[in-house]
């Protein structure tokens, strides 16, 4: 008995190996579930990385008279900053930026540490903005809770002067208007008390600028002789 030939349409594929519609869909499960892990690897990335760290800079500026600011106190008309006023105090001059992540991290500190060392013969903070409107620089203070002066470094002319490259950045000055320490990153209460005691101690020895520390003698920047108490 003849076998009538097989038509080429009736044959079935055999299961085994045949790239059914289970087969294709494979690789685009494969595929989202690599999306998934990758964003899920990278959220736990972001979340656990460790925040910004500070380092004290190898300055030439340190243990010259600082630049001069003389400026108006930004949403304070009338009153004006000037940092050679202030000789006879420590202070501080910290530029930040309202944009700038590290200094969102920073401000609660600079807060704290401005609260331990309120007083007349506390340490005096001033804030440059450092490429940010002023008005959003302001706004960022008041969100902080902070009350020091604010100096809208608009032109950039203070940031070249101190050498700042980016926020946050911050200064310590002696009560002679020397530079006793250039901080670069996010500062903490805990690092800030340990560079004021650290000044202190270079202050007491008179070891910071030649002669008498008590008293200050600056022609050429801005500021004539004076008389600065010890603090």
């Amino acid at each position: 008995m003849l076998e009538e030939p097989a038509v080429e349409g009736d044959a079935k594929p055999s299961g085994k190996g045949a790239p059914g519609r289970r087969g294709w869909r494979h690789p685009a499960r494969v595929a989202g579930i690599v999306v998934i892990v990758v964003a899920i690897s990278l959220s736990v990335f972001l979340a656990t990385r460790p925040s910004a760290t500070a380092l004290e800079v190898d300055d030439p500026l340190v243990g010259k008279i600082a630049p001069p600011i003389v400026a108006s106190s930004y949403g304070h008309p009338g009153q004006v900053v000037n940092l050679f006023a202030l000789r006879g105090h420590w202070v501080l001059i910290n530029f930040f930026a309202s944009w700038c992540p590290p200094c969102q991290q920073e401000a609660a500190q600079l807060v704290a540490f401005a609260y331990d060392h309120r007083g007349s013969s506390g340490v005096r903070i001033i804030g440059v903005g450092f490429n940010d409107p002023a008005e959003d620089a302001a706004a960022f203070l008041a969100t902080t809770g902070a009350h020091w002066p604010l100096v809208a470094d608009t032109s950039g002319d203070l940031a070249v002067a101190y050498g700042v490259r980016g926020p946050p950045e911050t200064f310590l000055i002696a009560p002679n208007s020397r530079i006793v320490a250039h901080i670069d990153g996010p500062v903490t209460v805990d690092l800030l008390d340990h560079l004021l005691a650290r000044g202190q101690g270079l202050w007491d020895r008179g070891a910071l600028g030649a002669g008498d520390p008590g008293t200050l003698v600056a022609s050429g920047h801005g500021v004539g002789s004076a008389a600065v108490p010890r603090s």
